[in-house]
């Protein structure tokens, strides 16, 4: 059964739908799944097993119609069985239209009940601690597994031990002291209305850093570079000499291998955080104002996920106000969400999540040993 599965968009969500892959791949035997993605997108699928081939939406396809009907043809000449539209827009629809695939498998929107041959209804309200996100996408599976065991289809990010190591020895070349614990701040959102005010972002990597002998990284982009460096002037001092703001890589693929190594993310809602998840490494995000929380704080069951919006300590502020006016007044409510508000359970993460509160000669000697342990068995795979 030759399968497409269709989810353009950002990081995060072309991360969740490949729980759809390899659900279908572990469950239907002659299954072949080729995965329709935005180009930018593809160091989250690399390696992936359960993806036989990647199929790359390019930029191109939206700003010439031209190239768009030729990828079209191609697409209609794949000839698939089935089409699973996770993205549900008009570049998505086309795609599964040119398919002529006899199933065709879409969320329910006006538009897209005459054509496609099964849609289901979004959820508006989760029935488990997954996440909306997470509870929509697995219904689209509907038609070909009965039942999905929601725990077992937590999407994972596939990286090699080479990777790994490679990562390791960046880090260690750029001084980074494994006995402390190392925290990566996601600082920049994916635009500014994602984007906690910087001046309050100082203020709690401030905090972050009193708490104890940590190392900090920042995530940004090539483009954000100047943002960062006003976030790193406005912290203090004795903070600044815990940053390694020179730490940074612009590839996508080795920024995941670098989060890797890391104790804990803390910042922004967004890719990041979903790729933390996606490695096992505990997050704190901050959600803005105007981005529903019941559909990307995914995964509460875990304990070493927490979020916080505003909604949760001052509600009355986003009481009737629809998605698009409190995008529109995103900004003053984010001046309102003052780090006060979550400081103490910012605090309680991290006394949870990462190692030790104040490092000690004990502790710091354990951390050695398990680092020369991880550095002895990569070697060795290596060597193999």
């Amino acid at each position: 059964m030759k399968i497409l599965i269709i989810q353009q968009k950002m990081i995060g969500d072309v991360l969740l739908s490949t729980m759809l892959c390899e659900q279908l791949k572990k469950n239907i035997s002659n299954s072949e799944i080729h995965y329709l993605i935005n180009t930018h997108t593809e160091a989250i699928v690399t390696n992936n097993p359960y993806i036989d081939r990647v199929i790359f939406f390019k930029e191109e396809y939206k700003n010439n119609k031209w190239s768009f009907y030729k990828f079209l043809n191609k697409i209609n000449q794949e000839k698939f069985d089935v089409v699973i539209d996770a993205y549900g827009k008009l570049e998505s629809i086309l795609v599964s239209s040119f398919s002529n695939a006899d199933t065709k498998i879409s969320m329910d929107k006006w538009y897209t009940r005459l054509l496609y041959t099964k849609t289901f209804k979004y959820a508006k309200k989760g029935h488990s601690n997954l996440g909306l996100a997470i509870e929509n996408r697995l219904k689209l599976l509907k038609p070909f597994i009965a039942e999905i065991d929601a725990m077992k289809c937590l999407p994972k990010i596939h990286l090699t031990k080479n990777e790994i190591l490679k990562a390791r020895i960046f880090l260690e070349k750029n001084n980074i002291d494994f006995s402390n614990p190392v925290i990566m701040i996601n600082i920049l959102g994916s635009s500014i209305e994602k984007t906690y005010p910087l001046p309050y972002m100082a203020e709690l990597i401030d905090n972050i850093a009193c708490k104890g002998e940590f190392t900090i990284l920042f995530n940004y982009m090539p483009s954000q570079l100047d943002d960062a460096l006003k976030l790193y002037k406005l912290c203090a001092s004795v903070t600044q000499a815990k940053i390694k703001f020179e730490v940074y890589t612009p590839s996508l693929r080795s920024f995941l291998a670098i989060l890797y190594h890391c104790d804990a993310i803390i910042g922004n809602e967004g890719g990041a955080i979903n790729i933390a998840k996606a490695l096992n490494i505990p997050t704190f995000s901050i959600f803005s104002s105007w981005i529903e929380q019941d559909i990307w704080k995914t995964f509460n069951h875990i304990k070493h996920h927490e979020a916080v919006h505003l909604k949760d300590y001052l509600p009355s502020l986003l009481h009737n106000k629809s998605r698009k006016q409190l995008k529109k007044d995103n900004q003053d409510l984010y001046n309102k969400f003052k780090p006060l508000l979550f400081k103490d359970k910012i605090n309680r993460f991290l006394h949870l999540n990462i190692p030790v509160k104040k490092d000690t000669a004990p502790t710091k000697l354990l951390r050695m040993k398990k680092r020369e342990l991880f550095m002895k068995n990569s070697l060795l795979t290596q060597a193999v």
